[in-house]
């Protein structure tokens, strides 16, 4: 069995075996796709139809077939809208794709996707990396491919369909107030390459022209700078309530405490105050993007 460039995994066949494995960790997603598997074997069996026969009419290998009806693979929207079509299910199946989709991606992002969808607004600085809100496609890709040690393919596909997901937050009407403030080392280290950095500062650039959105830049020769213990980061709640998370402090997990979450929010709010303003900004990632 090997990879392609999608992250599917193709059998013997060359049959697309779209998915990702469970992680047996994650106790939510394990019984929502152990109940999907047991729909689609339970409609497969009331068919007459056997593994390798549902698995040739639907255009995928039985091995995959056995795996997600074993709850140990989670199909990709496309295998269930086939299933329902071929197995006569009235849309029960294809209807399901709402329940996958909540489990699709790792149980740590899918809380952190939550929290970052009732946020009404985030601060955020990053020291190293890109926000995740901000990357491209292809440079989440270039990311997660140099970690070590490293992710399988199948596990770097399934991370960066996560973090374009997470994206949607921009598409939100009316949308929460979102401002980063980034190290200009993170604007000119060229992960990825040449072209991708390219086509990531000309997102950056696209992104902050949103009203919603401020995006400000750490010159690398500030004398002074409050973020030195890290990155981190807060949202804030309508009820009221916020978030907040600062490498290196607290264990480095989410606080909610209001005198943790001061600590963190007067930080973020001087990182703010020393950083390049939001016009100074823009301006100096299109000299970068010239330069680079």
């Amino acid at each position: 069995m090997s990879v392609d460039g999608t992250g599917t995994e193709r059998g013997d066949g060359g049959a697309d075996e779209p998915g990702w494995d469970v992680d047996p960790d994650d106790e939510s997603g394990v019984a929502v796709v152990a109940a999907v598997g047991r729909q689609i074997k339970a409609w497969r069996e009331s068919a007459g139809m056997r593994a390798g026969e549902f698995g040739a009419a639907i255009g995928y290998g039985e091995d995959l077939v056995y795996k997600v009806e074993g709850g140990r693979r989670i199909p990709r929207p496309e295998f269930l809208d086939r299933a329902d079509e071929v197995l006569g299910a009235g849309g029960k199946l294809a209807a399901m794709k709402r329940d996958v989709a909540e489990v699709r991606y790792p149980k740590k992002i899918r809380e952190l996707a939550k929290l970052e969808a009732q946020a009404v607004e985030l601060s955020a600085y990053g020291s190293h990396n890109l926000h995740g809100l901000l990357q491209t496609e292809e440079y989440a890709r270039a990311l997660f491919g140099m970690r070590r040690p490293a992710f399988s393919q199948d596990e770097v596909e399934r991370l960066v369909a996560a973090r374009v997901a997470r994206q949607s937050i921009f598409d939100r009407s009316p949308g929460p107030e979102l401002s980063f403030v980034q190290e200009e080392v993170t604007l000119r280290r060229h992960l990825g390459g040449r072209m991708v950095l390219r086509r990531q500062l000309e997102r950056l650039l696209e992104v902050g022209q949103l009203r919603n959105v401020e995006i400000q830049v750490m010159p690398t020769g500030r004398d002074d700078h409050a973020g030195m213990g890290g990155e981190m980061q807060v949202l804030k709640f309508r009820d009221g309530s916020a978030v907040g998370r600062s490498e290196g402090d607290f264990g480095s997990r989410p606080v909610s405490d209001p005198k943790h979450l001061r600590i963190v929010e007067l930080r973020c709010g001087i990182i703010r105050a020393q950083a390049l303003t939001p016009r100074e900004s823009l301006a100096f990632i299109e000299q970068v993007l010239g330069e680079t």
